[in-house]
């Protein structure tokens, strides 16, 4: 968690963190990066390994993890301003659902 400015730290070079906090209004703010984390937080599981994962799209960014269950769980992410349709392939069974822009989405399999 950092200030609203970004900070602080020992040398000024502010940045950006999941969580800013306000010390004057004692509010906070969720930034993007915290909701990105919560679909890893979520889905992939203490112990989990990663497993093989590409992405046919160039907009489109995809990682998968086999937790200790044997479920996989599979992060999406379209950095595009469109949707796009994703199709998700894991051993023989394929899914397919639709990305709208700029979203990250977790399935599990």
């Amino acid at each position: 968690m950092l200030d609203h400015q970004g900070g602080p730290n020992h040398t000024g070079n502010f940045c950006s963190a999941p969580i800013h906090a306000d010390a004057s209004s004692g509010g906070v703010t969720f930034q993007s990066s915290y909701y990105y984390l919560g679909h890893f937080a979520r889905f992939v599981r203490p112990g989990a390994l990663r497993v093989l994962c590409t992405a046919s799209h160039p907009a489109v960014e995809a990682t998968a993890f086999r937790n200790t269950d044997g479920a996989v769980a599979i992060v999406v992410l379209n950095r595009t301003e469109r949707s796009l349709p994703v199709a998700l392939q894991v051993d023989d069974t394929t899914s397919v659902t639709e990305l709208p822009p700029r979203s990250i989405a977790t399935c599990l399999a």
